[in-house]
């Protein structure tokens, strides 16, 4: 799928508000209405568009501590990698996790109440 300047607008201001109306979208964007949303929904249907969300306020949600917490994995083997997945996807307090390179092999995003909760989690 070719992406064309127009649909880096849509997509650039469906990023900073996901909803926009189609009308504001198209305005946003320098077109009209329909072809707007004919881009909108081959964007989706392409998979280039994955879906919508919801940015939350951890605070306002009684999340008042965000660690970054890096993990090495000692041996790589497929089993321990896999387990260790497996563990950390079923953890609440984990909000993301990546693979990186070099001496680290996971970053972690942690939330939690505050610190003694933190703790209790690490």
């Amino acid at each position: 799928m070719t992406i064309g300047e127009e649909d880096r607008r849509i997509l650039r201001r469906l990023q900073s508000d996901g909803r926009i109306s189609n009308a504001d979208l198209a305005e946003a964007a320098g077109m009209s209405a329909s072809p707007c949303w004919r881009r909108v929904r081959r964007l989706e249907q392409s998979g280039v568009i994955r879906g919508y969300g919801a940015e939350l306020d951890r605070r306002k949600l009684g999340l008042g501590v965000l660690v970054y917490v890096a993990i090495e994995l000692d041996p790589h083997s497929d089993d321990i990698v896999g387990a260790f997945e497996r563990r950390v996807a079923a953890l609440p307090e984990v909000i993301v996790c990546h693979s990186v390179a070099g001496g680290t092999d996971y970053l972690l995003t942690v939330v939690s109440r505050d610190l003694d909760s933190y703790a209790v989690f690490s």
